[in-house]
């Protein structure tokens, strides 16, 4: 049943979950991150096994996506309507994929670990977020 605070009720569990998840399997550590990267050093494959439950969650909610009319709290799907691979893309990938193997964490990882009371991690969210209102502002004009 849809009440005026069930999308915002549903988005904290999501996130919770989501949080505990990457808790429960070490990604909040930036390290573990980093040794999964370093592949002619100490190698840390469970980064891969984590990406790989991840995919497979995905995947069975496109799955059930298919077989809805319609969102249960909302009034329609909000999915990507690119397909096409350009320079946009390519760099915003590239830059996420450098600031993660330098920092060791990714947006998610680093919100579910400011609780955790490290300065890295805040200066990296402070960061992040600058980073977003300076895109928003100059490059896609979403911000007046």
């Amino acid at each position: 049943m849809k009440t005026p605070y069930s999308q915002a009720l549903a988005s904290i569990a999501c996130g919770t979950l989501f949080g505990f998840g990457l808790a429960l399997s070490g990604m909040l550590d930036p390290a573990r991150v980093q040794g999964f990267l370093d592949i002619f050093g100490v190698w840390d494959p469970s980064l891969m096994f984590v990406l790989g439950g991840a995919v497979m969650v995905a995947m069975t909610g496109m799955l059930l996506i298919k077989t809805m009319a319609r969102p249960v709290l909302a009034e329609q799907f909000h999915l990507p309507i690119a397909t096409r691979i350009d320079r946009p893309l390519i760099l915003g990938s590239a830059i996420f994929g450098i600031g993660w193997g330098l920092g060791g964490l990714c947006p998610g990882p680093a919100v579910a670990a400011l609780p955790m009371g490290y300065g890295a991690t805040l200066l990296f969210v402070v960061t992040m977020l600058m980073g977003m209102i300076i895109h928003d502002r100059f490059v896609a004009g979403k911000i007046t």
